[in-house]
């Protein structure tokens, strides 16, 4: 069995009150230890619990897994190491353990979705574990909270990182159990507060490391660091905006004196973003390099803003673009087209073949847009992502004026003032589908 490095003050005291408390939040920063701390205390209490059916959940059941069962080896798993076997029970997944007062079944379920609380009904649980609480759907939220009432000992855990302060897990869950506890101290409502300081595995090194990856006045500082609520408002790369030197180079700083290529590219892609309804089409081609450690944002290419989508004019610009890109680069080994229009995706599959453009094309991989803003921030901090300026001054322009949305948590204003969101979203579709891959490294 692993043990967990030695838990703070602050641990320690949010661990005495879960004894007393049945509904158990865990909120702050990322690394701030929230996952091995509530594990090891619905461990514990899972031992002695008097219920013979229990609950872990996530948004997918591939997270409510990731996170309390496995727990960076702290999870479930390791707690009852050798007592333990996974199965089904209703035609749902669980997991059989051996406790000191018998066998119990921890059902694992995904909530993300509106509908998965079909998945929990039918059962009463004595505990339920809900990780990452406020990306899960309200209604899965709810249910949650019905089926533990008849608990012989009632027991919920969430733990979550921040968000903006009106998302609706503050406003309809947290803020009516705070006013409860206002009301009566003994209601049971047990709040923790954790940041990476908590994490007492981390090193004073490891952690001055960390910390020098983050710009200490952005969005990403004061949530996964400092775990406040936070709403992002304003330019988003406001760095870029006072100053993209640092970030772009020159088209001629690629080749040698003799026209040769001074990089070795991995691979090149090329995203298109679908215009019409008054936005443009955009077309990017990006080169890695590296694996996927470097990205060269190599060149661009746009059509004029139309009401209607012109078909032949798109796969025109795409066969124009595709061989200015090859001659210059090389072998293109993948085009990404926005997968919401998958009848435009279609015809340049068509053309891809009628031409024999020696590539593949696809729909890409559309992931939250505060996921592609988070990972782009982070390759253009730390230098992993360059802009050839001079080719690419549509992507130059939406670095600089890119804004988050006023209205819209986590979300970019789509006011596609000057086309800045689709020469923003054309720049990502040519690396979305490897997003995994490169925030790996």
């Amino acid at each position: 069995m692993n043990f967990p490095a030695s838990f703070t003050q602050n641990q320690n005291k949010y661990l005495q009150r879960c004894f007393t408390s049945w509904f158990n939040v865990a909120e702050g920063g990322k690394r701030g230890g929230k996952n091995v701390l509530q594990t090891l205390i619905f461990c514990m209490m899972l031992e002695v619990h008097k219920n013979h059916i229990h609950l872990i959940g996530g948004v997918s059941t591939a997270t409510a897994r990731l996170n309390i069962l496995d727990c960076d080896g702290y999870g479930l798993f390791n707690y009852f190491e050798g007592r333990y076997r996974t199965g089904k029970y209703q035609n749902r997944d669980c997991v059989y353990v051996q406790t000191k007062t018998g066998e119990k079944i921890v059902l694992v379920s995904g909530g993300g979705k509106d509908g998965d609380e079909k998945l929990i009904k039918g059962n009463t649980y004595g505990m339920a574990y809900i990780t990452e609480a406020n990306e899960c759907h309200p209604n899965f939220i709810k249910e949650v909270f019905d089926r533990t009432l008849s608990s012989d000992d009632r027991k919920v855990f969430h733990d979550l990182n921040p968000k903006a302060p009106s998302n609706w897990y503050y406003e309809e869950i947290l803020n009516f159990h705070e006013e409860k506890k206002k009301e009566d101290p003994e209601y049971g409502y047990n709040y923790g507060h954790f940041t990476i300081a908590d994490n007492m595995s981390i090193s004073g090194d490891k952690l001055r490391e960390i910390l020098s990856t983050y710009d200490k006045g952005t969005v990403w500082y004061k949530r996964d660091i400092l775990g406040n609520r936070t709403a992002a408002e304003g330019l988003i790369f406001k760095y870029f905006a006072d100053n993209h030197r640092p970030y772009v180079m020159r088209q001629s700083d690629l080749f040698t004196e003799n026209g040769g290529l001074k990089f070795r590219f991995t691979m090149i892609t090329i995203g298109i973003d679908f215009g019409g309804n008054k936005s443009r089409t955009t077309y990017y081609a990006t080169g890695f390099l590296n694996g996927f450690k470097k990205l060269i944002s190599l060149d661009e290419e746009k059509l004029p803003i139309t009401e209607e989508v012109d078909t032949e004019q798109i796969q025109s610009k795409f066969v124009e673009f595709f061989k200015r890109v090859e001659s210059r680069y090389g072998y293109i080994q993948e085009c990404f087209g926005d997968n919401a229009a998958t009848t435009l995706i279609n015809s340049l599959k068509s053309t891809v073949l009628k031409e024999r453009l020696n590539t593949r094309m696809n729909g890409c991989d559309k992931p939250p847009c505060v996921e592609r803003v988070r990972l782009a921030d982070s390759l253009l901090r730390t230098g992993r992502l360059i802009i050839v300026e001079d080719a690419c001054p549509g992507l130059v322009k939406a670095l600089s004026e890119l804004k988050w949305d006023d209205e819209k948590e986590d979300e970019v204003e789509d006011l596609n003032i000057g086309s800045i969101n689709d020469y923003w979203d054309g720049h990502c579709y040519s690396w979305t589908s490897y997003m995994k891959k490169l925030a790996m490294w």
